[in-house]
């Protein structure tokens, strides 16, 4: 019996090492025992995207048509499926079983035990560990050893987009495997309504630049421009220094590989490039407040439609946003002149003015701000600098422009060169590349001359402007000088005699030669210079008490004299030259140089003169005993308490008036 409960127990261990030997299958994933049924699902570990069957709510059959799909999880808004397995072979009637064969494949399997779709055969081998796991990303992988890491994933739906591009998802040309990734629009205005393929796709055309277009069906309606290394020239807004809210675009170029892919900055954010095929726009959109805004829409404006000017042409955005197609430099048009509105006319292009020589005789003009043209029948050589691609543009005759192929390369940025015209070219400030146009070098003179001209006002312009500034920053400097000396000059006005001084008086003085230029601007003769003291103004304040009416003593044609009595107590005959006095500099300038030329015993000594503002002022020695004509023609005169009349007898005159010209002919 011991034997007996030893085997069982034997066996049951075996059996339960057996069960925790095989890896846990969690709520993200499926193997090849479990499948997704009914309305069964799967959930990523963070709850972000959620994979299962719906129904589309148009198509056919009495129990609807299913699909398996992926969605957001939790958005109970609305659904918003992101990526079909079945859109173009639907489940008829009844949900059907999602299941991983053991070759690696996923099936999806009806009703009647029929596969309606299966994944492409694995590239690597499978374990009997595999699984298929939802991914955060969105992305549903199946792994040949379930450990989920990249060496492992032999399929992804990555690789086979619906219309909708989410963040870290390739939009392009995977050459080594032949992957081919383009997001196809819906039939039906969203996925739940009918997921199966509409007319719009987006896509890679492979060619000479990567260049990414929007095609209604077979027809092209919009591009992305050529990577130029740095942006796609059609979009350079998304430039990802440029791009807001976090919206980072990349482009990848190599032999192998070619593709377009974006991140965001916020991994929780939820943002989704789609194809919609009802406006025929490729949309971005961000969740946000419980709905889905639109960030940007291309085509943008008219000027996005693809080729909607004809060759040699290009659409420019009017400030008031309305939009026109004109020539290129050296080409005319095929249509009406001048600027061309849009439709039959203007797609018929322009043509050059002056046709080419093949040859020397051919030049280049470059432009800048311009989307590149179509890219995808350019020739592209990598390596080489722009001198290089210059000689070779000159040396095919058919070719008609050139551009760097990579402007992020430094001095050897490749070249592309057109040797087809040049189609679908927009008026782009955000694009910082030149583009130069082959045009015969008559032409290319010709169009150099209104800029040589241009140049030429400008810097005669210059010129002026400099000089005529030069002249007046002299001009302000002489007047500031001129009103600054006038102020000066000014600061004490000429008043009536009994005027309060206007400054404070300087109590001492200094003494100098006073100059004939002084008074006379126009004398240069340094002979005339007078060797006669200055008063200063402040000393003749004192000395008269301000020119005070108890201080006068006097007055002539000259103006009024005064009594002034210097620091020192000498006192002295102060004769002012009055405003209202008809003898003016002039008088004031002959009587300083002839009493200067008199100074004898005889006559009354000048002992100086003051020169201020306006003032004209005259120090003589002070005469005691009155003024000479009253002893000369005889005066009345009052001395205590009587009249007296003074007057010398005639041989006293004689004599005097003998004195004074002995010191008149003194000279």
């Amino acid at each position: 019996m011991m034997r007996g409960m030893r085997t069982r127990d034997l066996g049951l261990l075996l059996v339960a090492t057996a069960f925790f030997s095989w890896p846990a299958i969690g709520n993200d994933s499926i193997d090849q025992a479990t499948s997704i049924s009914g309305n069964q699902t799967r959930v990523s570990a963070n709850g972000i995207f959620e994979l299962g069957f719906f129904k589309g709510r148009t198509s056919g059959g009495s129990g609807g048509s299913w699909y398996v799909g992926i969605w957001y999880a939790n958005m109970t808004e609305q659904q918003t499926v992101v990526w079909v397995a079945n859109r173009q072979e639907p489940v008829v009637d009844a949900p059907g079983v999602l299941r991983l064969s053991a070759d690696g494949r996923l099936a999806i399997i009806d009703g009647q035990n029929t596969t309606v779709w299966s994944s492409p055969a694995p590239s690597g081998n499978i374990t009997r560990a595999a699984t298929a796991s939802l991914l955060d990303s969105g992305n549903f992988v199946v792994s040949s050893d379930g450990s989920r890491s990249p060496e492992s994933v032999v399929w992804q739906s990555f690789d086979y987009p619906t219309d909708t591009l989410l963040p870290g998802m390739k939009l392009g040309v995977d050459r080594k495997n032949g992957i081919i990734r383009n997001i196809t629009s819906c039939r039906g205005a969203v996925p739940t309504d009918d997921p199966s393929p509409g007319d719009c796709i987006f896509a890679l055309v492979p060619g000479g630049l990567p260049e990414f277009f929007l095609f209604d069906k077979s027809t092209p309606i919009y591009t992305s421009g050529p990577w130029n290394g740095e942006v796609l020239t059609g979009v350079p807004q998304l430039k990802s220094q440029q791009a807001k809210g976090g919206f980072i675009p990349k482009v990848f170029w190599s032999v192998e590989e070619t593709y377009y892919q974006y991140s965001i900055s916020d991994p929780l954010s939820r943002a989704r490039l789609v194809v919609d095929g009802t406006s025929k726009k490729l949309q971005r959109l961000w969740w946000e407040s419980g709905s889905w805004k639109s960030g940007n829409s291309y085509p943008a404006d008219q000027c996005d439609n693809y080729a909607v000017c004809g060759a040699f042409m290009y659409c420019a955005i009017n400030v008031d946003q309305s939009s026109e197609c004109s020539c290129l430099p050296g080409f005319k048009s095929q249509g009406q002149p001048g600027q061309q509105p849009f439709g039959p006319v203007s797609s018929k292009g322009c043509a050059r003015n002056t046709n080419l020589t093949c040859g020397a005789g051919d030049g280049f003009w470059r432009v800048n701000e311009m989307k590149l043209p179509d890219a995808t029948n350019a020739t592209v050589s990598l390596g080489i600098t722009l001198d290089q691609c210059r000689n070779e543009c000159l040396g095919n005759c058919n070719c008609r422009a050139y551009a760097a192929a990579n402007v992020s390369a430094g001095d050897s940025p490749g070249c592309v060169m057109w040797t087809v015209d040049l189609l679908d070219m927009k008026k782009n400030p955000g694009v910082k590349q030149y583009l130069y146009i082959r045009l015969a070098q008559s032409e290319i003179d010709s169009l150099e001359a209104p800029e040589k001209r241009r140049r030429l006002i400008r810097k005669v312009l210059i010129a002026v402007v400099t000089t005529v500034c030069s002249m007046l920053l002299v001009g302000c400097c002489c007047c500031f000088w001129r009103n600054k000396t006038k102020w000066k000059r000014h600061t004490m006005e000429t008043r009536s005699d009994t005027d309060e001084l206007p400054f404070r008086a300087r109590k001492n003085f200094a003494l100098s030669p006073a100059r004939d230029h002084w008074f006379d601007e126009n004398n240069t003769n340094a002979e005339e210079d007078l060797d006669l003291p200055l008063f200063d103004i402040g000393v003749i304040f004192d000395a008269t008490d301000q020119f005070s009416a108890n201080n006068k003593i006097g007055e002539g044609g000259f103006g009024p004299v005064y009594l002034g009595i210097l620091e020192d107590g000498t006192e002295v005959a102060v004769k002012r030259l009055s405003q209202r006095s008809a003898q003016g500099v002039v008088e004031f300038k002959n009587e300083v140089k002839l009493t200067a030329m008199l100074q004898h015993r005889n006559l009354v000594r000048l002992l100086g003169c003051c020169i201020y503002d306006n003032e004209r002022i005259l120090v003589y020695e002070y005469m005691h005993n009155n003024s000479l004509d009253t002893f000369i023609f005889g005066q009345f005169i009052y001395i205590n308490n009587r009249w007296y009349y003074v007057v010398l007898v005639c041989s006293t005159n004689c004599k005097c008036t003998m004195l004074i010209l002995s010191g008149i002919f003194y000279r």
